[in-house]
């Protein structure tokens, strides 16, 4: 049986938790999210995470939802604060 590789959009913010700055990870496909102390740290639980995620939905016999990474776009867009606005940078 061959193997077949699949790839998986993750979204990495950091937060910070008093003077210390954690990673989370989300996984909006499957809905898989986790933290860590670290990018790679966050980026082994979240992969670990993913693998559960897909043993379980081929256990329960469900399809298996897969990104197709090569179709999307990530992208952001700049826009203008209105006056007097209180920001919050996260």
């Amino acid at each position: 049986m061959q193997t077949r590789i699949l790839s998986y959009r993750i979204i990495i913010e950091p937060e910070k938790q008093g003077k210390k700055t954690v990673y989370n990870a989300y996984c909006p496909t499957l809905g898989v999210a986790d933290w860590g102390d670290s990018i790679d740290a966050v980026l082994v639980s979240i992969k670990d995470g993913i693998e559960l995620a897909l043993e379980s939905l081929t256990q329960e016999g469900k399809e298996i939802p897969v990104d197709n990474i090569d179709r999307e776009m990530v992208a952001s867009a700049q826009v203008e604060a209105p006056a007097g606005a209180k920001l919050t940078f996260v």
